[in-house]
């Protein structure tokens, strides 16, 4: 195909479908009328030889091709968009950008408060969205660019996303203040003779402890199992169960729920914490400005 010959407005087109999987939200993402995108993918279909997206029930499903082209199309607009905005210098302090982040239990609960707060008195007209991971097909989404940052335990394993540990942290257990059964220091039999309030953990994998625990042929009495860390505190605050969670989360859930705080009786190596995104903003001023400046509060904390 010869490119000069090619409408590249055609290719805006081609990518907002592929994002959104519908030509009415496509038409709403480029401020067009319904029809004339339907028109700009009949176009683009002749010119390429491709139905490029299958209509169903759940959307435009993209066809292998359409796959194949997507990458290179969506890399080529965010050069061409950053080449256009001339954006090499962010200006935080009066930007009023949006950016969405997926975060787990531990950075809504840890980092996100004490960083907004930051954040809302140097660049106090940028946006943050947060969202869970447990709904998101987040590799694509960080690749299209509906998500800039993603904190998490494990680094994405993804071609083109890029990964830096931001800080490390280490397990501390809580119980009550008054639970009658832990006086002084807790010790690996107290440890194991009470009932453990513990996160659910994903498909195939098991918690650090548990696995330190089983090499010396040790288990817990797991008696609750909660899908989010904010319900361990509550839950042990009204009973005897004891939790175990990230140092700097259980310092913090000590402090506001009134918890005491305990080592845990094993010698358990410091786990690291990663914050990820997509190459593709890799040059973005203002993305490289925030995950900078995320980074630089992480090492703080």
């Amino acid at each position: 195909m010869n490119l000069r010959t090619l409408d590249l407005n055609l290719l805006l087109v081609f990518d907002a479908i592929f994002i959104d999987r519908s030509i009415s939200k496509a038409a709403r993402r480029l401020h067009l009328s319904q029809p004339t995108v339907s028109n700009a993918l009949s176009r683009l279909r002749e010119r390429l030889g491709d139905p490029l997206f299958e209509r169903t029930a759940h959307g435009m499903v993209p066809t292998t091709r359409a796959k194949m082209l997507s990458d290179p199309v969506r890399q080529a607009l965010v050069i061409l968009e950053r080449g256009l905005r001339g954006d090499d210098d962010f200006d935080f302090a009066c930007a009023d950008r949006t950016f969405v982040i997926v975060v787990e239990g531990y950075g809504e609960a840890v980092v996100l408060p004490r960083f907004i707060d930051w954040l809302d008195k140097v660049a106090p007209h940028i946006c943050f969205q947060i969202r869970s991971k447990s709904s998101l097909d987040l590799e694509n989404e960080l690749r299209e660019g509906t998500v800039d940052l993603s904190l998490n335990y494990f680094p994405i394993d993804y071609p083109s996303v890029r990964n830096t540990c931001v800080l490390t942290e280490s397990l501390v257990s809580l119980t009550r203040d008054d639970h009658p059964l832990v006086t002084g220091k807790l010790n690996m039999d107290m440890f194991l003779s009470l009932r453990h309030v513990v996160l659910a953990h994903e498909l195939n994998s098991r918690p650090m402890i548990d696995l330190a625990l089983a090499k010396r042929g040790l288990s817990r009495h797991v008696a609750v199992v909660v899908p989010h860390f904010l319900s361990m505190p509550l839950l042990i605050q009204s009973s005897d169960l004891i939790g175990t969670l990230p140092g700097r989360m259980g310092q913090l859930y000590s402090d506001n729920f009134r918890l005491k705080l305990h080592s845990v009786p094993l010698r358990i190596p410091q786990f690291p914490v990663y914050l990820s995104w997509h190459s593709n903003a890799d040059n973005d001023a203002g993305h490289r400005w925030l995950r900078q400046r995320l980074a630089d509060f992480c090492q703080r904390l």
